[in-house]
């Protein structure tokens, strides 16, 4: 079971900077990527960034230019640095990372409990 520790959210006025955090702790093999999407209320989860281990890095077009994901791979850390909140970057951000199990060699994945990001207007 791998488990995401997320911290970093909060209030913050619009213009202002937040960065989160997500560490991933437990047993498995590999991390295939390490993301994070968001959810406001009354709408779908959405992708907000994505960093593919070996590979890229992807963008919601929302969030392009203001937001910066990067790794830590030898704390399995990733991080979200945002810049130029607007209020609508208000939502639940929750940590994804997906990977390949130690044990049995499958794919897993899993979700931070999310932490609340609001932007002031």
């Amino acid at each position: 079971q791998v488990q995401l520790g997320e911290s970093g959210g909060g209030l913050v006025q619009a213009g202002g900077s937040l960065r989160l955090s997500c560490a991933a702790s437990g047993r498995y093999s590999s991390i295939n990527s390490m993301g994070w999407y968001r959810q406001a209320p009354g709408k779908q989860r959405e992708l907000v960034a994505l960093s593919i281990t070996g590979g890229g890095t992807n963008y919601a077009d929302s969030v392009k230019g203001r937001f910066t994901i990067s790794r830590d791979n030898d704390k399995n850390t990733v991080y979200l640095q945002m810049n130029s909140l607007k209020p609508e970057d208000t939502a639940v951000y929750y940590c994804n990372v997906r990977g390949r199990r130690l044990s049995s060699s499958t794919n897993f994945e899993s979700w931070g409990q999310g932490t609340q990001v609001t932007v002031s207007s």
